[in-house]
């Protein structure tokens, strides 16, 4: 009985986390390019860093804690194969997540404060290329 709740609340949780970083590489992305120079872009991706990644990580947690919650309802042995790929997956991207979060955006963050926009938007292609791959 309690497979659906816990199913809508990891799909609800998926689909936040997905579909933010969709909308950051495929709409933000290009239009800031587009529009702002560096100076005023780069620190527009750090405030918007600062609110998506803590939606980002209650979405997380609540993936993983569900997750696990229908796993252990069935038993890692018996559960079907796509479930541990699943698993498999969601873990590799949440390893990129806690890298750009703890480690690039921290990074980014300090060199907007700095001015200097070459390190800045160097760090942000690299946060870019993290992001296409946990689309992928």
């Amino acid at each position: 009985m309690m497979h659906h709740p816990l199913l809508f609340l990891h799909i609800t949780s998926v689909v936040i986390w997905v579909g933010g970083m969709f909308f950051a590489y495929f709409c933000l992305r290009p239009a800031a390019a587009q529009l702002l120079e560096p100076p005023q872009r780069l620190p527009l991706w750090v405030a918007t860093f600062s609110r998506f990644f803590k939606i980002t990580t209650l979405a997380i947690v609540t993936i993983l804690a569900t997750g696990f919650m229908m796993l252990m309802q069935v038993g890692m042995k018996f559960a079907p194969v796509g479930w541990h790929i699943m698993l498999s997956t969601g873990l590799l991207m949440t390893f990129v997540f806690v890298y750009v979060y703890v480690v690039l955006y921290p990074k980014l963050s300090r060199q907007c404060d700095a001015a200097t926009w070459p390190a800045a938007g160097a760090t942000l292609n690299t946060i870019r290329k993290l992001v296409g791959f946990n689309l992928l």
